[in-house]
């Protein structure tokens, strides 16, 4: 009977081994092949005419390959999205895991639910006929497609991993820890700030890490709502993201134009990894200190 015990956990540590080493498989998969097919779009073009150059006309007789305000449209439009998105989120979660009762609680967090589960594009579709048109109508723009819309439209698409994250974080807090402090004569506000919120601070900042990612990952929605123009961005002009860049051009790109996507594709990569490296060695800083 022991045996077979010791057979049958050694059998799945086993098989939990072989996924985790098939998850890293992909990755290394990925970043090789980004590699292979992206460095030589850069070798052509240059690496600093590539990232710094601020014209995109992949199709002109004389063709430029500057992704630079892809760059910093990306880099604007997480940064907004997550400007807007984390204080909503991260507020919601600490009502709905320590103030609300608990029929606003299952409604709401099944809204949240529901939220999430909703596709891209459906995002896109209503931002397209919903918060173009307002953006337009408010500001007496001639076009309300821009970066605006896509910052709003991202911000929305974040809440809901921020938001079941840190709810999840904030309920792992142990109960001895608020009854200590509410025991001390802390209010249940100052208990929840204080002390409920910084035990569960390791988990509302991997909720943030995964909204970073989402938002700097998506493409459909904000292809729909930013206008899709290579132009540097602005606030209430057209743009184009990263993502937006390598999806709207490849299905008719060819020769240099096509290694280009690529390159653009390894550059995003790398992008995300450099954020999430950064995220993770602050987050572990800050368990150490």
């Amino acid at each position: 009977m022991k045996d077979k015990k010791q057979f049958l956990e050694t059998f799945v540590h086993g098989v939990f081994l072989i996924l985790g080493l098939i998850t890293v498989g992909c990755v290394l998969l990925i970043t090789v092949y980004l590699i292979i097919s992206g460095i030589p779009a850069i070798r052509e073009i240059g690496l600093f005419d590539f990232i710094l150059g601020d014209k995109w006309q992949s199709t002109a007789s004389e063709p430029s390959f500057g992704i630079l305000p892809f760059i910093l449209t990306s880099v604007y439009g997480t940064a907004g999205a997550i400007l807007i998105g984390v204080p909503i989120g991260f507020m919601t979660a600490v009502y709905l895991a320590k103030f609300a009762p608990a029929t606003v609680k299952n409604v709401v967090s099944s809204a949240v639910s529901l939220l999430a589960g909703i596709p891209s594009v459906v995002y896109g579709l209503v931002g397209m006929l919903v918060l173009v048109p307002a953006i337009r109508k408010l500001f007496d723009l001639p076009d309300g497609s821009g970066l605006l819309a896509a910052i709003i439209v991202l911000a929305i698409m974040i809440l809901p991993s921020i938001i079941n994250v840190s709810i999840t974080a904030l309920e792992a807090v142990p109960k001895e820890y608020e009854d200590a402090s509410l025991a001390l004569g802390a209010t249940p506000v100052e208990t929840y700030f204080k002390v409920s919120v910084p035990a569960a601070k390791s988990g509302i900042a991997a909720a943030v890490v995964l909204g970073v990612g989402r938002a700097i990952g998506e493409a459909m929605a904000v292809m729909m709502v930013s206008g899709n123009a290579p132009n540097m961005p602005s606030l209430f002009q057209s743009v184009r993201f990263l993502t937006t860049a390598v999806a709207s051009e490849m299905s008719y790109a060819g020769g240099l134009q096509k290694q280009a996507l690529f390159s653009i594709a390894l550059v995003l990569f790398l992008f995300i990894m450099l954020i999430n490296a950064t995220l993770n060695f602050f987050l572990k800083r800050s368990k150490e200190g």
